[in-house]
């Protein structure tokens, strides 16, 4: 998984696979809350960039999407630890011990 804030201002947390996808294999796994994003090696290591109108469709840089997890809630994680995680407010953040 690749993870980076993206963005100048308002950066948004990403959390991608990282197995690369070509521009249209991407494209087709976008969905209105979960994005595709263009990789760019940079000097200090991949740089995701955003996908928008003006991003050519033959962009020749690798591309990522956006990680959708797949175990079901409250169920065992690949960590093997198996545990619940507490009940807490929508929206607010829990740390594993």
């Amino acid at each position: 998984m690749l993870r980076q804030l993206v963005g100048n201002r308002a950066a948004l947390d990403v959390t991608a696979d990282a197995d690369p996808l070509s521009a249209a294999a991407a494209a087709e796994l976008r969905e209105p809350n979960r994005l595709d994003w263009c990789v760019r090696q940079r000097k200090g290591g991949p740089d995701l960039g955003w996908v928008d109108r003006s991003h050519p469709a033959d962009c020749p840089h690798p591309h990522v999407i956006d990680h959708q997890c797949t175990t079901p809630r409250g169920t065992a994680h690949a960590h093997g630890r198996g545990q619940r995680r507490p009940s807490v407010p929508r929206g607010q953040l829990t740390l594993d011990a």
